[in-house]
């Protein structure tokens, strides 16, 4: 069994060692084909529909290991993994959150979405209402889901990239942050959504693939005895028993265990209403085949999911808890150098290939969702707030791909300057953010604009505006920004809001008050429109 594996050694093995140019060389490898991939693909992007949507082109299958990329995210891998190396049962749960959304969002959105809409979830609010109104509502609240999302990865690739190349300096780990966000400027003003989608396809064979390399190897220690690595798992953690139970996170007082219901609401609704999950099912030419990209995307993500029981137990089994920690505060580096020390140690030639590939791959997953991110984002503002409000649907097209690769920049430079500030956060804990403010703002519109024939403009307002602003407001003086080692500012102290994730409030909000909004107006809903809506999203008929 491998030593418990320190930062220290970690510096000295891939510093200024022989291991170094071999690790810098597969990290390039996987960048350089990933933007040969999008080169490739831009090439083939030719008008708005392919820019926006690949042409329609993915099959199920295709767009279901796409969507299975954009979802098995830096938090899935790095943030979950730590989670559990640190809190054990309580890590785990974020797994089960993530896994069981999928039933929301194929029971409720997929095929609906997929007929009703074209490009982004403002075309499906604004068929039965005041066009510039709700689209300037679904945009603002698409780049801002995209932003608290694009955080998380962020925080990660700056997190990542350090621990492999040594890089402890502030400075250092800002310039790895902007590296990123270049990256994916470049991956979506190139490539569009045909070449996010070969990406984010082929990264996730190699998380996968990395996943199952490193869950294999940890079983091997303990000789696929299961019971072993959980026991081995929570004698090394320092809890012992309690690490294998509930509560080492979340059941300490009431507080934290109103957290947990918090956080489970926005896991398990927020999926429903990410921007950069939605405009997927625009990518595949039926509604049939929206259905089976999630049936799809159930099946790999459930896979991947359960072997992040080795990857976390497998971490806090055979490294350090404190020297984790002192790597990365929030656990972020767990599963990489859970890959050095199955792989041999930190001296050795096969650590340091496997920490190599299983970081670059990490780093790959990094790159490919945060170009979903930008590309959902920038498609909103393009389609929505340009073409259809600002322009009021005068734009020719090459004119709307224009906006939407300059949005693309101003998007990516604000990614940077946050990412920066939120480099030493949990990446689950910022995605479970932005999985708050998707269920709270987009998914109460969504559900009541299919399914409720009386639902107005207003209702539609007050209910985006007011998820919207209650969820990001109660972040803001949340732990998550300040009064804690781990908060974003740390020296700061100026929360009121005890609770890490807002979801538990401002989920209901956002549904309350897009019902209050539609109930306290004089504004009649048009019943032909919603009988035309009702039939086109339940049967495709009319759909693009």
């Amino acid at each position: 069994m491998s030593a418990p594996l320190t930062p220290l050694q970690f510096t000295t093995a891939a510093g200024a060692t022989e291991h170094r140019p071999l690790i810098i060389t597969l990290f390039g490898l996987f960048v350089v084909a990933t933007l040969i991939i999008t080169v490739w693909a831009g090439r083939q992007t030719k008008d708005a529909a392919d820019f926006y949507a690949g042409g329609r082109q993915f099959t199920g299958f295709q767009n279901g290991l796409a969507i299975s990329g954009d979802y098995m995210s830096a938090a899935s891998f790095l943030g979950i993994a730590g989670a559990i190396a640190l809190f054990g049962y309580d890590g785990f749960l974020y797994s089960i959150g993530f896994l069981v959304a999928w039933l929301v969002a194929l029971l409720l959105v997929a095929e609906p979405l997929r007929n009703s809409g074209r490009y982004t979830m403002g075309d499906v609010l604004a068929y039965r209402m005041r066009q510039r109104p709700v689209r300037t509502a679904a945009g603002t609240s698409t780049i801002v889901v995209s932003i608290f999302y694009l955080l998380a990865q962020m925080a990660g690739a700056g997190v990542l990239v350090s621990l492999l190349l040594g890089i402890t300096s502030d400075g250092g780990k800002i310039a790895i942050v902007a590296l990123v966000g270049l990256l994916m400027i470049l991956y979506v003003t190139i490539g569009g959504m045909k070449g996010t989608t070969w990406v984010q396809m082929v990264k996730a064979v190699l998380l996968i693939a990395g996943a199952l390399l490193i869950t294999f190897l940890v079983l091997v220690k303990f000789n696929f005895n299961v019971s072993d690595l959980l026991g081995k798992a929570a004698e090394n953690s320092g809890q012992g028993a309690k690490f294998l139970e509930p509560g080492l996170k979340y059941g300490k007082d009431p507080t934290t265990k109103l957290d947990f219901i918090s956080l489970g609401l926005a896991l398990v609704l927020g999926t429903a209403g990410l921007p950069h999950i939605l405009i997927r099912f625009y990518t595949v030419p039926t509604a049939q085949a929206a259905r089976k990209s999630v049936l799809w995307a159930i099946g790999i993500i459930g896979g991947f999911y359960l072997m992040t029981i080795a990857l976390g137990f497998g971490a806090a089994a055979l490294l350090n808890r404190d020297e984790i920690i002192k790597s990365n505060k929030a656990g972020n580096t767990a599963a990489p150098l859970l890959a050095q020390a199955v792989g041999g140690g930190a001296d050795s030639t096969g650590g340091a290939i496997l920490l190599a590939v299983i970081s670059a791959v990490a780093f790959a997953t990094i790159l490919a969702v945060v170009a979903g991110l930008t590309l959902a984002s920038s498609s909103s503002f393009a389609h929505d707030i340009y073409v259809n409000v600002i322009r009021r649907g005068q734009a020719t097209e090459k004119e709307e791909v224009r906006a939407a690769r300059w949005s693309t920049v101003v998007i990516g430079a604000v990614a940077i300057g946050l990412g920066a500030l939120a480099r030493d956060l949990n990446v689950a804990g910022l995605v479970a953010l932005a999985f708050a403010v998707a269920a709270s703002a987009n998914l109460p519109t969504i559900l009541y604009s299919l399914f409720w024939k009386r639902f107005t403009t207003q209702g539609a307002l007050w209910s985006i505006y007011g998820g919207l602003v209650s969820s990001v407001v109660l972040v803001l003086f949340s732990p998550v920004v300040s009064g804690k080692p781990t908060s974003m500012f740390k020296d700061a102290d100026f929360y009121w809001f005890p609770l890490e994730n807002p979801g538990i409030i401002s989920i209901p909000l956002g549904f309350l008050l897009g019902w209050l909004g539609t109930v306290l107006t004089k504004e009649e809903a048009d019943p032909q429109k919603f009988a035309e809506l009702e039939v086109r999203s339940l049967t495709g008929t009319g759909a693009h």
